[in-house]
C-alpha cells in the first residue's frame, strides 16, 4: 500500500501527484479541482474538512487520498440513474469501490432509496461521499463530482474508483454513530422518501410535524432506524408546517421502523475515530460539524471530507465512516 501520508495540500502539490501517477480522490472546492491535471483521479466538491489541524473550512487547499495500486491500476467509470444499480457488479472480487455522487441530483436520490436492491450490495465493500458545496451557496452552486482521467465534471453522474486489492489484504467498513434510538414512540411511514407528511405513532396516525412539535423536540436529532443492531439515522431537514411535511438528508422507508434518536450532548468532546486511526481514508457529516462545532477541533482518526451524506453501502447521515485495509 501507498506509504503517502493523505492530508490537506495546495492545487500545485496535488497537481505533482497526478502527473506522477498516484490515483488519488479529492475533495475541495470546484474552482481548485478545475486547476487539477488529467490522471488516475475522481474527486467532488467540498469545502469542509477535518485535516491535521482539526475541522476547518477551506477555498485554498484540496484534501488528498492516496489510492492503493498493489494490485493494478483501479478502475474509473461514472454511473446515471440507468446504470448506478451495476456499481457493485462491476467492483473486483477482492477490493473497494470509492463513490461520490454530487447531492440533489438525481442518482442521489435514486442511490438513496434503491442501494438495498442492487446486485451485490453488501457483498462488496462501498464507501464514499455526496458532494456539496459552501452553505452560503446552497441553490446557486450545483455539487458537482469529477472523473480525472477525461476531466469531466459532472452535476448528475456518480463517479466511481474500483481498487482492487492483492489476496493477502481485504477492505473493512466501520461506521461511527452517535446516535441511538430514543424511547419514545414507534414511527412508520406509508411509503419511502426524502420527506413524510402522515405517519403512525405506535400504530395510531398523525402527521410527523406534529409528533416533533408536541414533543418539542430538538431537530439536531434524527429519525433511527435499528438494522439488527446497527443505528441508521436520517437527519431531519426542517419543518413545512404550512405544508405539514418535515424534509430530510435521506430517505425514510416504507417497510422500517423508526424512533426519535435519544438526546447527546454534542458539545462533548468524544472521538468516536479513535479505533480507526488506520483507517485509509474516512469522511464526516456536514451535520456533525455544525451541531458538534468541529472547527478546530482535533480527532485522532485520519481526516477527509465533511460531506452533505456519507456512503457505507448505503446512504447514511451524522455519522463518520471509515475504510480499513486488514491483512487476512
Amino acid at each position: 500500500m501507498s506509504p503517502l501520508k493523505n492530508g490537506m495540500m495546495l492545487p500545485d502539490e496535488v497537481a505533482r501527484l497526478i502527473v506522477a501517477g498516484h490515483c488519488l480522490m479529492v475533495a475541495g472546492d470546484e474552482a481548485l479541482l478545475r486547476l487539477l491535471p488529467s490522471g488516475q483521479w475522481i474527486g467532488g466538491t467540498i469545502p469542509y474538512f477535518m485535516g491535521s489541524e482539526g475541522g476547518q473550512v477551506s477555498r485554498e487547499r484540496l484534501f488528498v487520498t492516496h489510492v492503493p495500486t498493489d494490485a493494478g491500476a483501479p478502475e474509473i467509470r461514472s454511473y446515471d440513474i440507468t446504470s448506478i444499480s451495476h456499481l457493485c457488479a462491476d467492483a473486483p472480487a477482492n477490493g473497494f469501490s470509492l463513490i461520490i455522487i454530487p447531492a440533489f441530483s438525481a442518482t442521489h436520490s435514486l442511490y438513496a432509496r434503491k442501494a438495498p436492491e442492487f446486485e451485490d450490495m453488501f457483498m462488496k465493500p462501498v464507501v464514499g461521499w455526496i458532494a456539496g458545496c459552501h452553505l452560503d451557496d446552497l441553490g446557486r452552486v450545483a455539487p458537482a463530482v469529477v472523473s480525472g482521467p477525461e476531466l469531466a465534471f459532472d452535476t448528475e453522474r456518480a463517479v466511481v474508483m474500483h481498487v482492487p486489492l492483492p489476496p493477502q489484504r481485504y477492505a473493512h467498513v466501520h461506521i461511527a454513530n452517535r446516535m441511538r434510538q430514543g424511547e419514545g414512540g414507534l414511527l412508520r411511514f406509508p411509503e419511502t422518501g426524502f420527506s413524510a407528511g402522515r405517519c403512525t405513532v405506535d400504530g395510531v396516525e398523525t402527521t410527523l410535524a406534529a409528533y416533533l412539535d408536541a414533543n418539542r423536540a430538538d431537530l439536531r436529532l434524527p429519525l433511527v432506524a435499528d438494522y439488527g443492531g446497527a443505528s441508521v439515522n436520517v437527519s431531519i431537514k426542517g419543518i413545512d408546517r404550512d405544508a405539514g411535511r418535515v424534509d430530510f438528508y435521506a430517505p425514510v422507508f416504507g417497510d422500517v421502523a423508526y424512533r426519535l434518536a435519544a438526546p447527546v450532548d454534542f458539545s462533548a468532546d468524544d472521538d468516536p475515530g479513535a479505533d480507526a486511526v488506520n483507517a485509509l481514508w474516512s469522511c464526516n457529516c456536514i451535520l456533525n460539524y455544525l451541531y458538534c462545532g468541529l472547527e478546530g477541533r482535533k480527532g485522532s482518526a485520519p481526516g477527509g471530507p465533511m460531506t452533505f451524506g456519507e456512503i457505507a453501502y448505503l446512504l447514511l447521515n451524522q455519522t463518520q465512516v471509515f475504510l480499513e485495509i486488514k491483512e487476512v
